[in-house]
């Protein structure tokens, strides 16, 4: 038992192959989960999204690099958070999806 009496959670994650973004300048970057938790976060900034969800988000792009094959994911394939956050906040939604989609003009926005 701790002093403080507080209770603690840990979890476990698999961690074997480093898996690697490919960012929009041909950059590879390590994926950060805490990366992609920080940018859901901003989107939702004021809105009634919760953690819980955040979390779940975070778990999916996750899933998402996992899965494939080759370990890497580039940032434009980035449709699991921002896609599911249309249907949670559409606020959170247009935030999130007019910074890492890049839209140039209001036309490029609407046609997604």
């Amino acid at each position: 038992m701790l002093g403080c009496e507080k209770r603690f959670t840990t979890y476990e994650r698999i961690d074997e192959v480093p898996y690697m973004v490919i960012k929009k300048d041909g950059r590879r970057e390590k994926f950060d989960r805490q990366k992609v938790l920080n940018g859901l976060l901003k989107a939702c900034e004021k809105r009634p999204v919760s953690m819980a969800k955040l979390s779940d988000l975070v778990n999916q792009v996750e899933a998402r690099v996992t899965i494939r094959r080759t370990g890497r994911l580039r940032q434009r394939d980035w449709r699991v958070p921002d896609g599911q956050l249309r249907g949670v906040d559409k606020i959170a939604y247009v935030r999130f999806a007019s910074v890492y989609r890049d839209f140039q003009d209001e036309q490029a926005f609407l046609m997604n």
